[in-house]
């Protein structure tokens, strides 16, 4: 009696593999909408680039998934000029535009007719204009009360930033030297206290908004010389004020 071989049953539909790749693409797509769900949406963002989509006109036959209160042209003119509310002062409301160069030469001049160059430096760079003030010229070694000595500086400083809008940053530098008092257990204390000095005395002696300002302690990690002298530990020791230049890119992170 001859055997009849029997077929192989042929599976229908997609392979097995398919099914278990399907699983797990699955889950990963839940996965990530359960990420974007627990993340912080910036509803301003949102708003704007649903009305980019809104204004192309691709889309123009499209009514807009997300309601306005009010058109576009509604919400740009509702938008106020930062200058016009009185926030930087009324010469700050007058110069929106500030003209980098002439502040440079004025404090410039202000040094050289004070002899102030020795102990003061101006400059200007892709921040904006960097005044550094040496050690001697503001403070007493391992101390952060400012001098008498450096407050015509400031007070030429501080006019200066009534008259403009700019935004401040105030860092802190030491040697390496390292030191441990009870008010300052490193140079990191040390750094941050002086610049927070020079700050606090511009906020209490002039008319000036603190949301401009910022105070960074760098300790001994940012030397302009190697730290292999007596003139270069001089050198090291200072505080430098930079006025944010509008148009730089490190005036956003301020």
């Amino acid at each position: 009696m001859i055997k009849r071989r029997r077929r192989r049953q042929v599976d229908k539909g997609a392979p097995k593999w398919m099914v278990t790749f399907s699983d797990m693409m699955t889950l990963i797509l839940v996965f990530f909408i359960l990420l974007f769900s627990m993340s912080v949406v910036d509803a301003q963002k949102f708003r704007a680039i649903a009305e980019s989509f809104q204004q192309r006109q691709i889309f123009e036959f499209l009514p807009s998934a997300i309601e306005f209160d009010n058109t576009a042209e509604e919400r740009e003119g509702d938008r106020q000029d930062p200058f016009e509310d009185g926030q930087f002062g009324e010469s700050g409301a007058e110069t929106a535009e500030v003209n980098m160069d002439a502040l440079l030469a004025e404090v410039q001049n202000f040094l050289e007719e004070n002899n102030l160059t020795e102990g003061i430096s101006a400059t200007r760079d892709d921040r904006g204009v960097v005044l550094v003030l040496q050690e001697r010229t503001l403070f007493e070694t391992a101390e952060a009360d400012i001098l008498p000595e450096a407050l015509p500086f400031l007070e030429k400083v501080g006019t200066l930033l009534e008259a403009i809008p700019n935004m401040v940053k105030v860092e802190g530098h030491t040697d390496s030297r390292p030191i441990s008092t009870f008010r300052y257990p490193s140079n990191w204390e040390l750094s941050g206290a002086r610049a927070s000095s020079v700050i606090r005395h511009l906020l209490d002696t002039y008319d000036l908004d603190p949301k401009r300002f910022v105070a960074t302690g760098y300790g001994d990690t940012r030397p302009v010389v190697p730290n292999t002298s007596v003139e270069n530990l001089q050198t090291n020791r200072r505080v430098v004020i930079v006025i944010s230049d509008p148009n730089s890119e490190d005036n956003q992170t301020f």
